[in-house]
């Protein structure tokens, strides 16, 4: 079954030229699985200015980054959910930083001209001229913890290079175990750039960090999802049923004390916002994030 999701992975990969008709389709699949420019890379000269535009915005993106980095410099952090097999123009940069660190972190930025939009437990969003930079003390979704922020900056982050500076990011076996939680826990939903990630970093060693973290069900949930996806079952945007979450989500409860203790954060969160009940509804209806 050659699915569009297969279709944009054998575009991706230069083995399939999409016709006239699919390469506006397959770009709104890449668009959202988060894979634009390696898409708009792959078709060139089919979508010539829209390549140009996204190749700026991936070179603007690229800059703040090395200038938040800068920032950040003396302080224990690490770039999360930023490390790809693939180059990608993310809507924003997600920081880990140690929790001592976070308001430092925070001075850092506004003192090269970020405004604080959003302050709440466990994240910190901030914004300059379209870039956000959100701070996590823990990976966390409306107040829930499930992952150790804490344990991640001290067993699983390395010196990486961007654009010539040295910056500190999370390791690639880290790094599938947290787009495995993110997308079980906290999204609901499975991007072809998760598979992307699980497929090209999958070992041995994601096992030990999930074990450590147990999110273990969610790396279980991750890779069956992306067989399903690989195999043409299913397409990419892949939204979780109710069943798999609940699963997931008392697996979790089940073996991860912190987790068990925030859980009741959630209902906090949706009473503390006045559009509670809509963001619920649009979080189940939407098609990606």
């Amino acid at each position: 079954m050659s699915t569009f999701t297969l279709k944009l992975l054998k575009t991706i990969a230069g083995v399939y030229k999409p016709d006239g008709r699919e390469v506006t389709a397959l770009g709104e699949i890449a668009r959202l699985n988060k894979l634009y420019l390696p898409f708009l890379r792959a078709v060139g000269n089919a979508m010539g200015s829209e390549l140009r535009r996204e190749e700026a915005r991936y070179k603007w993106f690229l800059r703040n980054v090395v200038e938040v980095v800068e920032a950040l410099r003396g302080l224990d952090y690490a770039l999360y959910k930023f490390r790809r097999p693939v180059e990608h123009v993310s809507v924003d940069l997600d920081v880990l930083v140690r929790v001592e660190h976070a308001s430092r972190a925070a001075r850092a930025l506004v003192g090269r001209g970020f405004r604080v939009v959003v302050w709440e437990p466990y994240t910190l969003t901030l914004e300059r001229g379209g870039f956000i930079v959100d701070l996590y003390t823990h990976p966390s979704f409306a107040w829930a913890v499930y992952m150790n922020g804490e344990r991640l900056l001290r067993c699983c982050a390395e010196e990486v290079d961007i654009c010539g500076a040295r910056v500190r990011a999370l390791t690639r076996d880290a790094e599938v175990a947290v787009a495995a939680a993110h997308a079980v826990y906290k999204e609901h939903i499975v991007l072809l750039m998760d598979c992307l990630v699980a497929w090209s970093w999958m070992g041995r060693g994601v096992w030990d960090v999930a074990a450590e973290h147990r999110v273990e069900g969610a790396v279980e949930v991750l890779l069956e999802v992306c067989d399903l996806v690989r195999s043409g079952a299913v397409e990419a945007p892949h939204r979780l049923g109710p069943h798999v979450l609940a699963r997931a989500y008392l697996k979790k409860a089940a073996r991860d004390p912190v987790f068990r203790a925030t859980l009741p954060n959630i209902a906090k969160y949706i009473l503390s916002r006045r559009d509670g009940a809509r963001a619920v509804v649009m979080r189940l209806t939407r098609r990606g994030y």
